[in-house]
């Protein structure tokens, strides 16, 4: 009886297994150019830079498993805004075996206002798309950085 009991309290203990988190094709970010200054090679470089980190962190807080979307790379390139495209970013991620597409945009006023922008769209079900948004104030490596923790952390990763 005892080791029932014992084998009872170690079970209600450990709880339900955890589900293991959906699969995400996070794309690249693209860049929404609003202000009177066209977009440089500084710019591309962050949202390269943001795209990596969005993916780490993603992967590191356990929110999804990141599957690569190099084999739709070009094909996305070809494409028009993954935002305004009726949908072809999920058909992507759907070639890729995802649960989830991610896709970014930052959207640039000027060199000191932008917008970081995630929207989260699950490929299952019917739940509507997600999206997050911080505001940055510089056109710096280093508020992109501080944007995208801020991001994840407090906002896609709240209660995780």
């Amino acid at each position: 009886m005892n080791r029932l009991l014992a084998l009872a309290t170690f079970l209600l203990a450990a709880g339900p297994a955890a589900a293991a988190p959906p699969r995400a094709a996070v794309f690249d970010f693209q860049f929404s150019n609003l202000s009177p200054v066209p977009g440089d090679a500084a710019d591309t470089a962050r949202l390269k830079r943001v795209s990596a980190e969005l993916r780490d962190l993603l992967q590191k807080k356990g929110l999804f498993v990141v599957v690569s979307t190099e084999p739709v790379r070009d094909e996305v390139t070809r494409s028009a805004d993954l935002r305004r495209c009726n949908g072809c970013a999920d058909d992507f991620a759907r070639k890729l075996g995802a649960d989830v597409a991610i896709t970014g945009e930052v959207q640039k006023v000027s060199n000191l206002i932008l917008n970081l922008n995630v929207y989260v769209k699950s490929l299952t079900g019917d739940a509507p798309e997600k999206a997050y948004s911080v505001d940055l104030r510089g056109d710096t490596d280093e508020s992109f950085d501080r944007g995208i923790r801020f991001l994840v952390e407090n906002n896609m990763g709240a209660g995780k």
